[in-house]
């Protein structure tokens, strides 16, 4: 077989491909900490290369990946609906447990209606170019998902992007803005490198004023934080007044797939108009099945949310005590600033070495000189996991010169 470089290299489309070799320089120095396939786990440890490691960098918030009862559910039901739907929720793809999810997740998120997705990501890029159309503005928060990104991207609306959580440039962007055009405000709850949350009291301040919607993709939110895990808008008890929030299935609710809620008419239009709803084929059995198991054990067992919040403040106190940059994180996301990329790699490979499992963040997702690990943990971490984390998080700080044995920081970066 001829040589396939040989046969497409002179195809000009295809030269950035052929130029990209930074991942090809990482992995010779043994430093790439991506696509590492996991052999087993039980949620708070996983097998990776052989080796038993902490899992500090999965979104299993609550720790139900592995409950035997989430378990059960999936399979209970492939005997009844088989493996998958075979098309969409627009034609032939709609099971009665659709319709039993969307009514029990409207109802736990104290809104009207709600219409299934069948990612996340799906979700928020579909739902914001239904919405928003040629007459409209969207206000976009700079660190914003990719997902709403692309969202805004296809959409015929104008788009304009604020800086972080700056409310003072949204009401600038605001008052500059046609009067008479539609307007929707659209941010995350909780934002996923950061950690940090929206600021909903103000959104809705200015909404109010501007005459805007306000849109809330709550991918790390719900099941999170909030009233019994209702949410970034319920911190504030503020629910009533977000227009439109979003949601995930894979992470509190271990399972694959997305949501929104809102007023029936807007849920309505969305359900028969986004391009991502109707083209894509809906949610198979068994992940319909887990959420609607999540959702139950999330309501009764609040334990859960407790020990995560527990978890979630103990874990950013003690990493601030050793002396690590974990900027304003408020969720039990919390990322540890390390500064430069490959120095980045260094240390999440030491990490790695040490036990424990993180994620590596690196530009452009974080700014130049700012590459962190991003750490985040489950109700279901143990005293015992986490003073393994901290342990380890300590003697590769001081190796890398990130902090010195007294618990204070050894470099320079921007909070």
């Amino acid at each position: 077989m001829a040589d396939s470089k040989a046969d497409t290299s002179h195809k000009k489309i295809f030269n950035k491909a052929y130029d990209f070799t930074k991942a090809d320089e990482i992995k010779a120095q043994g430093l790439y900490p991506y696509f590492k396939p996991l052999q087993a786990t039980d949620g708070t440890t996983v097998q990776i290369e052989g080796r038993e490691v902490i899992m500090a960098g999965s979104n299993n918030y609550l720790g139900l990946t592995n409950d035997p009862r989430v378990i059960k559910a999936a399979q209970d039901v492939i005997s009844t609906y088989g493996t998958g739907c075979t098309g969409s929720r627009y034609l032939n793809g709609t099971l009665d447990l659709h319709l039993e999810l969307e009514e029990k997740l409207a109802t736990f998120m104290n809104k009207e209606s709600c219409v299934l997705f069948s990612t996340g990501y799906q979700t928020n890029e579909g739902s914001i170019q239904t919405i928003a159309g040629r007459n409209d503005i969207i206000f976009s928060d700079r660190d914003n998902h990719a997902c709403i990104v692309v969202g805004t991207q296809v959409s015929n609306a104008k788009t304009v992007r604020y800086r972080h959580n700056d409310m003072e440039h949204l009401r600038t962007m605001l008052e500059k803005s046609d009067p008479n055009a539609g307007k929707i405000i659209v941010s995350d709850g909780v934002f996923s490198m950061s950690g940090t949350l929206a600021k909903v009291p103000e959104l809705v301040q200015l909404a109010k004023e501007f005459d805007a919607a306000i849109y809330l993709d709550d991918a790390h939110a719900v099941g999170v934080i909030g009233d019994g895990g209702r949410g970034t808008a319920s911190v504030f008890g503020l629910s009533d007044e977000v227009d439109l929030i979003s949601g995930t299935f894979s992470k509190s609710f271990a399972s694959l797939g997305g949501f929104i809620v809102g007023d029936r008419s807007v849920i309505e239009y969305i359900r028969h108009h986004s391009p991502a709803h109707i083209f894509s084929a809906s949610m198979p059995p068994a992940n319909v099945a887990t959420v609607l198991k999540s959702l139950e054990i999330l309501q009764e067992e609040t334990w859960r949310l407790e020990r995560l919040e527990e978890i979630s403040n103990y874990m950013r106190k003690e990493l601030r005590n050793l002396g690590f940059n974990v900027w304003s994180s408020q969720t039990p996301i919390i990322p540890v600033v390390i500064g430069e990329m490959y120095n980045c790699f260094r240390f999440w490979k030491d990490l790695f070495e040490a036990g424990v499992y993180v994620n590596a963040v690196v530009p452009p997702a974080v700014p130049r000189g700012q590459a962190l690990v991003r750490t985040s943990y489950m109700a279901t971490h143990t005293d015992e996991h986490l003073d393994k984390i901290l342990s380890a998080f300590k003697k590769v700080g001081i190796m890398h010169g990130i902090i010195d044995k007294n618990g204070r920081s050894l470099i320079d970066v921007e909070a």
